[in-house]
C-alpha cells in the first residue's frame, strides 16, 4: 500500500501539483493548483513563464474595461428598473455575464499565471420555465461573486498595467543604453541622454548628459537592477490576480 500511494503522489507532482495529495479529504478537482514552479530570481527576467505573466497584465486592461462596464451598466440598469418586470431579468443577466467573464479569467489565469482554478458548478433551475431560470440566476452565489471581482478588480488592473508597463520600458531602456548611446552625438545637438536640463533661480542653467564610459555603465548597471526587480514586482501584482481568482471566482 506504501508503494502505491508513493506512486500515486509521484504521478501527482508530475501533473503539476505542488504536493498535492491524491489521499486528502478533499478532491484534488475542487482545489486552486499551480500547474508550473515560478523562475528563480535570477533567471525570472529571460523566462517564458514572466513574459507570460506580463502579457497577462498588459491584455487584463481592455478585459477589465469590457467586464467593469457590463458589470456596472447592468447593475444600474437592473436597480433602476427593479420597481418594474424588466430589473429582475436584468439582474439575471449580470450573474450570468459574471459567469462569462469569470470563465474568461479562470483561462487567462490557466495559460498566463500557471494557476489551474476550477469553475463552479453550473447552475441549475429548481423550477421549470423562464422565472425558474431567472430566480435561480438570481440565487446564484458563483455569478454575484464574479460580477464583483469584475467590479473590484478594475482598479487593480489599471494601476498593474501603469506600473508594470513603466517599469519594463524604463529598465530595458537604461539596461540598453550603451547599445544606442551613439544615437544622440551623431542625431541630434545632445552630447548623450539628458537626463536633466533646469534654470535655477539665479538664472544658472543645469544641464546633466549621460556621456562618459563610467556613466554610461552605472546608468546601463541601474536598468539592469531595474530590469531584475520588475520580475519581482510582476510576480507581486499577479499574485494578487491569483488571490482574486480563487477567492472569487473557483468553487
Amino acid at each position: 500500500m506504501s508503494s502505491s500511494r508513493s506512486t500515486l503522489e509521484h504521478a501527482g507532482d508530475l501533473v503539476g501539483g505542488y504536493g498535492d495529495d491524491p489521499f486528502a479529504d478533499e478532491p484534488r478537482a475542487d482545489r486552486a493548483r499551480r500547474t508550473e514552479r515560478p523562475p528563480v530570481f535570477w533567471a525570472a527576467p529571460f523566462s517564458a513563464h514572466y513574459y507570460r505573466e506580463i502579457g497577462y497584465v498588459l491584455s487584463g486592461l481592455p478585459v477589465a474595461i469590457a467586464g467593469f462596464t457590463v458589470a456596472i451598466t447592468l447593475f444600474c440598469l437592473g436597480l433602476g428598473t427593479f420597481v418594474t418586470a424588466l430589473g429582475l431579468p436584468v439582474l439575471a443577466g449580470l450573474t450570468a455575464a459574471g459567469r462569462g467573464f469569470g470563465r474568461l479569467e479562470r483561462a487567462r489565469a490557466r495559460g498566463m499565471l500557471a494557476l489551474d482554478v476550477p469553475g463552479p458548478k453550473p447552475v441549475r433551475p429548481v423550477r421549470p420555465g423562464a422565472w425558474g431560470a431567472i430566480t435561480a440566476r438570481l440565487a446564484d452565489g458563483a455569478g454575484w461573486k464574479a460580477a464583483l471581482h469584475q467590479v473590484v478588480m478594475f482598479p487593480w488592473a489599471v494601476f498593474s498595467f501603469a506600473m508594470t508597463l513603466v517599469f519594463l520600458l524604463v529598465g530595458w531602456a537604461m539596461a540598453l543604453y550603451p547599445v544606442y548611446h551613439w544615437v544622440f552625438p551623431t542625431y541630434t545637438d545632445w552630447r548623450g541622454y539628458k537626463l536633466f536640463d533646469y534654470t535655477d533661480g539665479h538664472h544658472v542653467q543645469h544641464v546633466y548628459y549621460i556621456e562618459g564610459m563610467w556613466q554610461i555603465a552605472g546608468f546601463s548597471l541601474v536598468g539592469v537592477v531595474l530590469v531584475f526587480l520588475t520580475a519581482q514586482l510582476v510576480r507581486g501584482l499577479t499574485n494578487v490576480n491569483r488571490a482574486a481568482a480563487q477567492g472569487l471566482l473557483g468553487r
